[in-house]
């Protein structure tokens, strides 16, 4: 009896020790509600894609289920512990009323090869309201590439108040104490630019990391853009 038992635990740890060792895609979070929109109007969000297993994650395939919504990954390979931003935009030209649209992500997850993020809006007929903000990043991620482990390295974001009325900066929120990120202003007038100066401290970290940055704004669209950083920390003296 005890040895069956002792048999049952080995085969228990090793199938958990294996899964550790797998690719793992972890969503932030799998919906997004746009709300009322206007007829003709493009709509976009931004959701984030992680590696929490213990093995390369390979994105293999992204598949909207209508013409009429684009997406597409930043990244297709995640180091574990690395994320991805995934960009979804909506065009509403030709819709109207309750729409709702799922985008299929496959991989080499052998828990979950294939996951599934859902939008949803109301479409209302007329014409595209401009009298709104309007935020847009040219780029949304950057990578540092190599760094030793101590280095304090810093890059900066900038971005565009592409709409018809005043962008307001609410917050900017690092998910880690160990970046900052300082905003050259918090009001755009319609047209203006403004910068985020992003500081990454490496001290008492090692191997491939990934952090994120949420700038909350007054878009009605997309109220929360993610900016997210890349980089691979080699300790000193290996």
């Amino acid at each position: 009896m005890k040895k069956n038992s002792l048999l049952l635990a080995i085969l228990i740890s090793s199938i958990s020790f294996a899964q550790l060792l797998q690719p793992k895609l972890v969503l932030q979070h799998s919906s997004f509600d746009f709300g009322d929109i206007k007829q003709g109007e493009t709509v976009s969000h931004t959701f984030v894609l992680s590696n929490s297993g213990g093995d390369l994650l390979k994105i293999t395939n992204v598949k909207a289920s209508c013409g009429c919504t684009a997406a597409s990954p930043e990244k297709s390979e995640l180091a574990p512990g690395e994320s991805t931003n995934l960009l979804v935009s909506f065009n509403s030209t030709g819709r109207q009323g309750l729409q709702t649209k799922t985008i299929k992500i496959s991989s080499n997850d052998p828990q979950n090869p294939e996951m599934v993020l859902t939008i949803t809006s109301n479409v209302l007929p007329g014409s595209v309201n401009t009298g709104t903000p309007v935020i847009f990043f040219p780029e949304t991620q950057h990578d540092f590439g190599k760094l030793n482990e101590g280095d304090k390295v810093e890059y900066t974001f900038k971005f565009l108040n592409n709409g018809s009325s005043d962008l307001i900066i609410k917050t900017v929120k690092t998910s880690c104490g160990c970046t900052a990120a300082l905003l050259s202003k918090d009001n755009l007038t319609p047209g203006q630019e403004g910068t985020i100066k992003v500081e990454l401290n490496t001290e008492n970290r090692t191997g491939k990391l990934s952090r994120t940055v949420t700038v909350q704004s007054n878009d009605p669209k997309e109220p929360a853009k993610i900016l997210t950083i890349y980089a691979d920390i080699v300790k000193q003296g290996s």
